[in-house]
């Protein structure tokens, strides 16, 4: 194995406050083993280190929560939105307070570099922190009925009790994402943390706990045992709201599973994001913008580039620049400080993604820059980039997700808009062009719910987070975000007298 791959010694650690590294799962305000007494191990996927062994809660426990979640969800749901603001307000401010602590333990179980762990904290808490402020602004209407002595009004009251199952790459930010704004509305939350990275979340409820948050409104079930949590929580009645971030694949068989009790769903899939860069574009900005779009989290987020569409006129240019910007990077333990890329999640992950490209490879493909990925039981991919690819390679048309840019030609407007909506996936878009014609035709012709034109870091708490076509349903963040977690009553009041 090359250096570019070799695990860099990473420096020694320890956290301000050991509390924050929690292991069991979080239940009605208690923190409690599993029934059975079983646990899972959380490695390092760096160096496979043992990092702790956490409760593997199942069905029975899962049934608790919810039941506990339930009870205190009235209690909640009658106090005002300035009081849960209040408690909300405090979450953020322990979260920023605890940012490094926070930071470690993501990285440690992640693998992200230790700068974008920061990162994602201060991302986490701007949720808590914008959703405690939008659940004053909950308005409803007052309806001009043809009847005069009749008036029609319209309020928004809490879904209920909420579950949440989130993915391992963002494991604070998606819990925030969810859980803010159903706690700001008067919901309660049941969620469950990835097998991989449950140490984040577990953090978090602790500071929810030390912010004043009754005991109930947030219960997370750390489990080896997804299916059983999931199907619980999928066909408790009691549950009356699932939101998911994962796969397509999952998320279709969550759905079948919440259809019987008519859940509330929202659903953040796979996604195919297409880089389309035309020729009369800023090429340092667009190189700029692709890379970062391409391997931030070494690759491994729903919104990272997975096609980079170039114009033919300026092909070889791109790729060049692209070439040197990749030749500063260096993959490592994401705890060193001079690391630019962490290690993939798994070693499964990094096989599929070999496989991936060893498919463009044989059918054309050249490897252009990296290409080269870690042996035995290393999850380390150096930054990649493939030239020569076509639509009828698998690298295509599925997500990668991993470091690996395959950079695709186009000729035509009309050809680049065909190719970016050429996949059954429609959550982010990007494209570079200094031509503000182009710029309106193609993001409105382009089939996604985000679009980034002439920028690719798109993603904050005030923006709607969701994708079109099989790519999901619902929007997290901003205002819209808060209609998710809320119904809508109409009450008419009559006889009112003329």
């Amino acid at each position: 194995m090359s250096q570019a791959l070799e695990a860099s010694a990473a420096k020694d650690w320890a956290l301000s406050d050991p509390s924050l590294l929690k292991t069991q799962a979080y239940i009605n305000g208690e923190w409690v083993g599993a029934d059975d007494g079983a646990t899972f191990k959380v490695y390092n996927p760096a160096n496979h280190e043992v990092l702790a062994e956490v409760a593997d809660v199942g069905a029975s426990e899962t049934r608790r929560a919810i039941e506990a979640a339930e009870v205190a969800q009235k209690e909640w749901a009658a106090k005002s939105a300035v009081e849960r603001s209040t408690i909300l307000r405090r979450w953020n401010d322990l979260m920023l307070e605890n940012t490094e602590d926070l930071a470690i333990i993501m990285t440690l179980e992640q693998g992200k570099i230790v700068a974008e762990s920061r990162g994602e904290i201060v991302y986490a808490a701007s949720f808590i922190e914008w959703f405690a402020e939008e659940g004053k602004r909950v308005y409803g209407d007052v309806l001009p009925l043809a009847q005069t002595d009749r008036r029609g009004i319209v309020i928004k009251q809490p879904v209920g009790v909420c579950a949440a199952i989130t993915p391992w790459n963002f494991p604070s930010a998606m819990l925030a994402r969810k859980a803010a704004p159903a706690l700001a509305v008067g919901c309660s939350m049941v969620a469950k943390p990835p097998h991989e990275t449950p140490l984040s979340m577990l953090a978090m409820a602790g500071l929810a706990e030390r912010a004043g948050l009754p005991a109930g409104l947030l219960n997370i079930l750390p489990t080896s045992k997804a299916s059983t949590v999931g199907n619980e929580m999928c066909e408790n009645p009691v549950v009356r709201k699932l939101t998911f971030t994962g796969s397509t694949a999952v998320g279709k068989l969550l759905t079948k599973q919440c259809s019987d009790t008519l859940k509330r769903l929202s659903m953040e899939l796979g996604g195919n994001a297409p880089v389309i860069v035309f020729d009369d574009a800023d090429l340092e900005q667009a190189v700029q913008g692709a890379a970062a779009a391409k391997y931030r989290n070494s690759g491994q987020t729903c919104i990272c580039a997975n096609r980079i569409i170039v114009q033919d006129t300026i092909y070889d240019a791109f790729v060049e620049e692209l070439k040197k910007v990749v030749g500063t990077y260096k993959v490592g333990d994401g705890m060193d400080e001079t690391v630019t890329h962490g290690p993939l999640i798994t070693r499964r992950a990094l096989e599929d993604i070999k496989e991936l490209v060893d498919d463009a490879v044989a059918n054309g493909a050249t490897v252009a820059a990296g290409g080269e990925f870690g042996e035995g039981n290393s999850h380390f991919v150096e930054p990649t980039i493939l030239c020569n690819v076509d639509d009828g390679m698998r690298i295509f048309k599925e997500e990668i997700f991993g470091p690996i840019a395959p950079i695709f030609k186009f000729s035509t407007e009309e050809e680049a808009i065909a190719m970016a909506n050429d996949t059954e996936f429609g959550l982010a878009a990007y494209l570079y062009t200094n031509d503000q014609g182009r710029c309106w035709r193609v993001a409105e012709a382009i089939e996604y719910g985000m679009v980034g034109v002439n920028e690719t870091a798109i993603s904050s708490q005030l923006i709607p987070f969701g994708g079109v076509k099989e790519s999901g349903q619902g929007r997290e963040g901003s205002r819209y975000g808060i209609d998710e977690y809320v119904e809508t009553k109409y009450i008419c009041l009559g006889n009112l007298g003329t």
